[in-house]
């Protein structure tokens, strides 16, 4: 109920159109044909005086659209006395703007949620406090208030040199430099990069970035207004204002649509005398099917995509899509998984694969490292038991030491490996990756590769979008060159930038040629550059709610394939849009040509009109594309034991 009424307010022609369609049924079973009339005729008068004013605001403004014809349609069949007709426009022209609207308006919410998503909260210390985040035997991180206390108060409290407290996990409230002696932070969302950053006393850390796995103390450089966080949401409320809107599908057709059906009118009154025959063509040439059937086919569309997990916000949107030229990609948790993972386990003689891994994720209990849930997760996908330590020690930053029965292992960093085995060597690496490195009782043991590994349908991703005529594919990342052409060359993308900040996203961006462009990214970073492309597909599947909020089409399902999908239902809606408006203009011509003659009365015309509607907006609802969505269904299944065949090779 709450929902109608906000319906109601919302659209408030549309409801007292259809309000008034009832009374006057209501009326017409009375017998009050003549109440009907005046009831029917007056009102459309008045929806198109309003609709003249609005009309006349944009041929100011240089922009000409089908109100022309509607509103010359709504007076011409008030001249002839087709108030059912005039009803019908007038139901058929509001109800057009208020499905093209309640499309849009999905797009409002961005910058509002971008805003309530930044840190809001900041853990700050108070005169005489100590933290302590060293990593115990025992595997808990203490933070000792000493004689202070933490408190917590808004980050745009938050002044330079405010010591803050950054908890397990958190997000980092406001640009500052590290106090602690060292801690691991996930920037991913911010830069780019996979892998977990590690940092050292007085190093800088970014807001918006997360803390690992201890807690860390920070020192502010800079206000909540001049962190790195707000300077993303300034690129985004910039980006967002600087794009051009689109202009309607159907105000393509109306200047010609309108200039011929006036002169086709304006022709059959002159030759034949009879001013009634010029209200008679306008009858059959009412814009209905321009103002219905382009929404109907988008909103259909908008259904369909959103049955796939795919939200599109707007038909604009979709139109969009089936023109782009050139699509961007972000690398890190879009063409990848985002998360590093064990790549290759790589025993020295005397080990094995099995018991390095045990090994090493037994003494990665006891650390505070990002990765060490990664060596842990993939021992235990092995199935492999785990030992528990007499004692174990962490050293920040380089490494852990534990006493498994009657080993110690030794697992970190290769110059600390290196102190307690001089035979250690660094294992081969490709792009992207990193090693953990194994000593046991003073022996080299091996190492651990982990990386962001890419996703398995990345390929063929790309191999669809070229397909729907997307021949230019650009990557646009934070990452070393050497990592972003490493993963390019895997799935097949021509253009690499790397090493690039939110701005010189942008830039890239805005500087692409062939348009429009499609971009494709899920993290805070990625959205000032979601924004100012001509289509942003945030993957949004992990609540990246920065880039979702920016972006013009958002994934819900983890699956990079829907980016293609999207293109594709764009395309076909778009198709099914132009079908429909042709459709109506072929039976219109038609029709007008036959009431130039004279061989269709206005009350025939009218009801005939009516007919073409029904067809137009059949053909339209096609655009739902269930039988469409099966076969691609087909389609995907029947390829996928082929991919996976391949992906194994």
């Amino acid at each position: 109920m709450s929902s109608l009424v906000a319906a109601v307010r919302r659209y408030p022609l549309v409801a007292t159109t259809v309000l008034l369609g009832l009374i006057g049924a209501v009326l017409a079973l009375g017998g009050q044909t003549d109440a009907v009339r005046w009831l029917f005729s007056g009102f459309g008068l008045l929806v198109a005086g309003y609709e003249t004013i609005g009309m006349v605001r944009r041929l100011l403004r240089g922009t000409l659209g089908i109100d022309v014809l509607a509103i010359t349609a709504i007076v011409s069949t008030v001249l002839v006395g087709e108030y059912v007709a005039t009803l019908i426009i007038v139901l058929m022209l509001t109800g057009g703007a208020a499905l093209e609207d309640f499309a849009v308006n999905r797009a409002k919410r961005e910058l509002d949620a971008l805003l309530r998503r930044a840190p809001q909260i900041a853990h700050r210390l108070v005169a005489g406090t100590h933290t302590d985040t060293d990593t115990h035997t025992d595997t808990e991180t203490d933070t000792d208030t000493g004689n202070g206390e933490v408190e917590d108060v808004p980050a745009t409290d938050v002044r330079p040199g405010d010591l803050l407290l950054v908890r397990p996990a958190e997000i980092v409230p406001v640009d500052g430099a590290l106090v602690s002696v060292s801690a691991a932070f996930d920037e991913s969302s911010l830069t780019g990069e996979s892998l977990p950053v590690e940092r050292e006393a007085g190093d800088a850390v970014l807001s918006g970035s997360i803390n690992g796995q201890a807690a860390a103390t920070i020192r502010a450089t800079a206000t909540a207004a001049d962190s790195q966080y707000q300077q993303i949401i300034a690129l985004v409320e910039e980006a967002s204002a600087s794009k051009a809107p689109v202009v309607r599908l159907a105000d393509r057709y109306a200047v010609p649509f309108t200039a011929v059906s006036l002169s086709i009118a304006a022709l059959a009154w002159i030759v034949s005398g009879d001013p009634a025959r010029f209200a008679e063509v306008l009858v059959v040439a009412t814009p209905c099917p321009l103002l219905i059937s382009a929404p109907v086919a988008f909103m259909g569309g908008m259904s369909r995509a959103a049955r796939n997990g795919i939200i599109v916000k707007g038909g604009g949107v979709l139109e969009m899509l089936s023109r782009a030229k050139t699509v961007v990609f972000d690398k890190t948790g879009t063409l990848t998984h985002g998360s590093p993972t064990i790549a290759r386990v790589l025993p020295e003689p005397g080990f094995d694969e099995d018991e390095l891994l045990a090994l090493a994720a037994s003494a990665e209990q006891y650390s505070s490292h990002v990765l060490a849930a990664s060596v842990i997760a993939a021992a235990r996908t092995r199935g492999l038991e785990l030992i528990g330590s007499e004692t174990a020690n962490e050293v920040p930053a380089h490494g852990v030491v534990a006493r498994l029965g009657a080993r110690e292992v030794t697992v970190g960093k290769l110059s600390f490996i290196r102190e307690r085995a001089t035979d250690a060597v660094a294992a081969p690496l490709e792009g992207g990756e990193l090693a953990i490195y194994i000593a046991v009782d003073g022996r080299f043991a091996g190492s651990i590769v982990a990386s962001d590994t890419l996703r398995e349908n990345a390929p063929q991703t790309l191999a669809d979008l070229r397909a729907l005529g997307l021949r230019d594919t650009v990557m646009l990342t934070g990452d070393a060159r050497p990592t972003a052409e490493h993963i390019a060359a895997l799935v097949g993308i021509g253009q690499v930038q790397a090493d690039c900040l939110p701005a010189d996203k942008v830039n890239a961006v805005r500087g692409l040629a062939h348009r429009p462009v499609i971009m494709v990214g899920d993290g805070v970073n990625d959205a000032p550059v979601l924004a100012v492309a001509d289509v942003g597909i945030a993957m949004g599947a992990r609540g990246a709610t920065a880039a979702s909020e920016s972006a013009d089409v958002v994934i819900l399902i983890d699956d990079l394939t829907r980016a293609a999908r999207a293109v594709a239902i764009g395309q076909d809606t778009i198709r099914i849009a132009l079908q429909s408006i042709w459709l109506g203009i072929a039976l219109s011509l038609g029709l007008m040509v036959l009431a130039a003659f004279g061989f269709i009365p206005a009350t025939a015309g009218a009801l005939l009109q009516e007919f073409v509607d029904l067809a137009t907006i059949l053909n339209a609802l096609r655009a739902i594309g269930g039988r469409r969505d099966a076969s691609v269904q087909a389609q995907i299944a029947a390829r996928e034991p082929a991919a996976a065949g391949a992906l194994s090779r």
